[in-house]
Parts: C-alpha cells; sequence; structure tokens
C-alpha cells in the first residue's frame, strides 16, 4: 500500500511539473505582456507627414466635376451681388462654414488663392459628385472626418454670389 502512495505521488508531482511550464504557453501564442504593433517603414510615414492638408492645397487648374465650365469674374467686386452671397452663406453654409477658420469644412477665407472659381462653384452645385469623382474633394472629405458637404440645391446664379462675398472675406 505504501509503495502505490508513493508511486502515485511521484506520478502526481510528475504531472504537476510538466504542465505548468511557461515555455507551453509561449508556443500557443499566449502571453500577458502588451503586444506592441508594427511600426511603419521610416519612408512610408515621413511621406504622410510630409503631404499637405487638402484645404491648404493649391490647385487653380481643376474646375471640378458640374455644370460650371467657366466664370468670369471682373476685378472690381460686385457689392450687390457680394450682399446677396453673404445673406446666402448665412442661411444655408454657416452650419458647417465659418468664414475664417476650420469648423465642420473648411473655411472660405480666400478660397479663391487655391482653388478655380468653376471648382467653387460646382462643389456649392454638384457636392454628391464632387466627392465621388473629384480628387480633391475626396481628400477634402477625408481631412473633415467624413463630413460630406450637403447639396443647398442653390442656383447657378446664386453660387455665383456665394463666389462674389467669398472675395470679400478677408
Amino acid at each position: 500500500m505504501k509503495h502505490i502512495i508513493k508511486i502515485s505521488l511521484l506520478a502526481l508531482i510528475f504531472l504537476i511539473t510538466s504542465c505548468g511550464g511557461e515555455s507551453k504557453k509561449e508556443k500557443e501564442g499566449f502571453s500577458y505582456e502588451q503586444k506592441t504593433e508594427k511600426k511603419a517603414a521610416p519612408q512610408a510615414t515621413a511621406k504622410k507627414e510630409s503631404k499637405t492638408p487638402a484645404s491648404q492645397r493649391v490647385d487653380l487648374d481643376n474646375k471640378g466635376i458640374g455644370p460650371v465650365k467657366s466664370v468670369t469674374i471682373s476685378e472690381q467686386i460686385n457689392t450687390e451681388m457680394a450682399s446677396t452671397g453673404e445673406a446666402l452663406y448665412k442661411q444655408y453654409c454657416m452650419a458647417c462654414h465659418k468664414p475664417d477658420k476650420k469648423f465642420i469644412g473648411p473655411a472660405p477665407k480666400a478660397i479663391l488663392d487655391r482653388r478655380s472659381p468653376e471648382w467653387i462653384m460646382n462643389m456649392i452645385l454638384n457636392p454628391e459628385q464632387m466627392v465621388k469623382e473629384d480628387p480633391l474633394a475626396k481628400d477634402l472629405l477625408v481631412e473633415f472626418n467624413g463630413s460630406p458637404m450637403a447639396n443647398q440645391n442653390l442656383t447657378e446664379e446664386q453660387a455665383r454670389a456665394v463666389l462674389e462675398y467669398f472675395r470679400t472675406i478677408k
């Protein structure tokens, strides 16, 4: 009887020590340590950091996608049209665009230094198609956290008035 107890005790000790090793847990992929993600190659990170945000990028050649193919702007600001544009801007645009600072959407201050008049009007008139097909509009959508510009169903004349108002924002 003593002999069976000794053998059972030895078997139990052997069983406990063989199951408790950490090497088996490592082989199975188990660890209490926090895993760290692999970092991107330094070159890939450098490219992303040096890229100019879409809201600051200058692209005066892109006319956008939409009904406006050409816009004629006189050197003199049409104050009556700008006044109408300001009223439209306050009614339809102020919820998302502040004149001189980034908000839900980009600020229109000095927009004509960065965008063509046709692009601006097409973005006002045709925002759905612009964010689907225009590379700059797509980048703006990403920059502004996927907040698409709402189509306010303005006429070309109203969009032109808003554009004229943008010329007055200093």
